[in-house]
């Protein structure tokens, strides 16, 4: 019985507004993180059944059709800059408020589902282009423009969230 009063004495000395601030922090950090590779990683994975799937009919068009997962790739690097740039945040304050938390619990959010989105998007749009790239090869410009305009979409959300944090 000893032990859980000690134990519960400690826990209620422990100022919960301070924790929670932490908390929403250190969350916004995963969020920008998770969301933002998952989001490369559906881009990865969807581009690249359609590369494969292609690959068998045109192999000359391999090498051509990789912008899409580079692009995916790239979403996932976006989830780690403000993940850095939070964390970095987070260690340099001593009154880290509780404004400051939901900042930084906002840019996560804002980068990785930004992320997710452009993941997304330039999973099917990628997918669906270099099996059409294989059949008609006018179709590249467009399917480049269309990959440009959803990677946009990862960026932007980069940017806001720096704003933000």
């Amino acid at each position: 019985m000893g032990i859980f009063k000690t134990m519960f004495l400690e826990l209620a000395a422990i100022d919960p507004a301070t924790n929670t601030n932490y908390f929403f922090g250190y969350f916004g950090i995963a969020c920008a993180l998770v969301f933002a590779n998952l989001g490369s990683a559906y881009g990865t994975a969807k581009s690249g059944v359609g590369i494969t799937s292609m690959g068998v009919l045109r192999p000359d068009l391999i090498i051509k059709s990789v912008v899409p997962v580079v692009m995916a790739g790239i979403l996932g690097i976006y989830g780690l800059i403000i993940s850095v740039v939070i964390n970095q945040k987070i260690g340099s304050t001593t009154d880290y408020i509780p404004k400051i938390g939901f900042a930084h619990l906002a840019a996560g959010l804002c980068n990785g589902l930004s992320s997710l989105g452009a993941g997304l998007a330039i999973g099917l749009v990628g997918d669906a282009g270099v099996r059409a790239n294989a059949q008609q090869e006018q179709v590249y410009v467009g399917m480049l423009l269309a990959l440009i305009f959803a990677e946009a979409l990862g960026l932007y959300g980069l940017i806001v969230a720096i704003i933000i944090s």
